[in-house]
């Protein structure tokens, strides 16, 4: 179909661009901060839950008398583990 009537199958990206046109300061920021915002407020979070999390794994480190090592607690070993030739 060609014509007037016809339905482009490829709309070049400038196009696109233009159909929001052009953004007020306001317009951009709050655009911004729809798009970004999420992103920025799960950081935070992620952030604030390790080092709630890091606490807490120091203070039962503590109190076993071990290191705290990626949420767990070391024990410290009474002696080396055996290596290859002693088994």
């Amino acid at each position: 179909m060609t014509g007037p009537d016809a339905i482009p199958t490829s709309v070049p990206a400038q196009v696109v661009a233009w159909h929001f046109g052009s953004l007020h300061a306001y317009e951009q920021v709050l655009a911004l901060l729809l798009a970004f915002g999420p992103f920025v407020v799960l950081a935070v979070v992620i952030a604030l839950r390790r080092r709630a999390d890091d606490e807490e794994g120091d203070e039962e480190g503590d109190e076993a008398g071990g290191e705290s090592v990626g949420g767990g607690t070391v024990e410290p070993a009474d002696r080396e583990s055996p290596g290859p030739a002693d088994r």
